[in-house]
């Protein structure tokens, strides 16, 4: 399958790993102390996150270190504003239509 930064975000635990991740490296037993559900459910979702490229795992002796790489975003922060310049149009003309039917 496929993965990408869609469908990595599409998961609110997801966002809430990279929303932690986003400043420090964090071991994945730290990171699964934040969260309510089990180690190896964070693990799963750090698989996730690892095949979307959005965090580097590193090894460090028995530890692994998890690295977010927020660059990655960039292809939602696109599609993202797209759709934001789109829909700022599409409301700036309603507005213009709304204020010369006052008239």
């Amino acid at each position: 399958m496929r993965r990408d930064a869609f469908h990595a975000i599409a998961d609110p635990t997801r966002r809430d790993i990279l929303y932690l991740l986003k400043n420090k490296e964090l071991n994945i037993n730290t990171v699964a102390e934040n969260f309510p559900i089990s180690r190896p459910a964070i693990s799963k979702q750090m698989k996730i996150l690892e095949e979307c490229g959005l965090v580097i795992i590193h090894q460090r002796g028995r530890e692994r270190y998890c690295e977010a790489k927020m660059d990655k975003l960039t292809e939602v922060s696109a599609w993202i504003e797209k759709y934001k310049d789109f829909w700022n149009n599409k409301l700036d003309a309603l507005e213009k239509f709304l204020d010369s039917s006052e008239d």
